[in-house]
């Protein structure tokens, strides 16, 4: 009797065995590269959407300062012995570049930023590369009524400048950030030679010094536009032919190009073949390496520039 029931009893052959295992090894694999097509395909998604939020981010706050650009506050007939407007001297810059309170300056292809020494000049050009980076120095007018026996009228300059970080030098992945300084004008009534762009925070305590918003930045390029939308070429700058144009700058056209952060593209781009990234004007840069490098354009309207600053 249990004979017969152990002849009935049906098992797998070695052979059906090893044919179930051979599909199981080709539906996991199957599923594997599925999975690491997803998967690859969600990193290079989410690294486009990081570079593309992250330069809002930047963007959002440019276009705040650039259209404050020239801005002069009126207080108004008061019986607080403070001056109806602005009363904070106009240094045009024409002598002094350091010194300048035009409204908008843009200067070409420069890293770094001295605002102690050198103000505005850049501390390092870059004459190699037609890439990075522009920077550029906003000016513009407050008012703080409760600082009515010091300087109520206030004027500051915003510096958006890329340069390396400190403790990246030297390294292979070195690459730029975006800073940004603040800085107060003190003026010296009695003494108006005196007068200067500072940073002091027992003057300005909202003032600060080449603070880091955003790194991994590849291009930063500003074209100054005129009323009837025409780039002023060259550039407007104090103490040049071209300052005329420096209160008929209507817009600004800016490009951030970042890079991210980690490889995107499986192997290097061909030398005959590199990858572009194209700029407003002539400026093109090539590159054969695996990182993505995205592009941010936009144009902002310098609202209160006017010959009366």
């Amino acid at each position: 009797m249990i004979n017969k029931k152990q002849k009935n009893i049906n098992g797998f052959t070695l052979l059906e065995i090893l044919i179930g295992v051979v599909i199981s090894t080709i539906m996991m694999a199957a599923i594997f590269t599925s999975y690491n097509v997803v998967n690859n395909s969600y990193s290079k998604v989410t690294d486009r959407a990081s570079i593309s939020r992250s330069g809002r981010d930047i963007v959002t706050m440019m276009i705040r300062d650039i259209r404050m650009a020239g801005f002069k506050h009126y207080f108004g007939t008061n019986n607080l012995g403070i001056p109806s407007k602005d009363n904070l001297d106009y240094i045009s810059g024409e002598d002094d570049i350091r010194k300048s309170h035009a409204p908008i300056i843009i200067r070409k292809n420069t890293l770094g930023y001295d605002h102690t020494g050198d103000g505005i000049v850049a501390v390092d050009t870059i004459d190699s590369s037609p890439l990075c980076c522009d920077s550029i120095h906003i000016v513009y007018g407050d008012f703080n009524q409760r600082d009515i026996g010091g300087q109520p009228y206030k004027r500051y300059r915003i510096s958006y400048f890329a340069d390396t970080r400190d403790d990246l030098a030297g390294k292979e992945d070195a690459y730029f950030s975006i800073f940004k300084t603040k800085e107060s004008w003190r003026q010296d009534f009695d003494n108006p030679e005196n007068s200067e762009w500072t940073t002091d925070e027992t003057f300005c305590p909202e003032c600060f010094v080449k603070e880091e918003v955003r790194s991994h930045i590849v291009d930063m390029e500003f074209i100054a536009n005129g009323e009837d939308g025409k780039r002023f070429f060259p550039t407007p700058l104090p103490g040049t032919p071209s300052s005329e144009n420096l209160f008929n700058i209507r817009t600004i056209d800016a490009r951030l190009t970042f890079r991210s952060k980690k490889h995107f593209f499986r192997s290097d781009a061909p030398i005959e073949r590199p990858r572009l990234v194209k700029g407003i004007g002539l400026r093109t840069g090539e590159f054969t390496d695996k990182y993505l490098r995205d592009s941010i354009f936009v144009t902002i309207h310098t609202r209160n520039i006017g010959e009366n600053f």
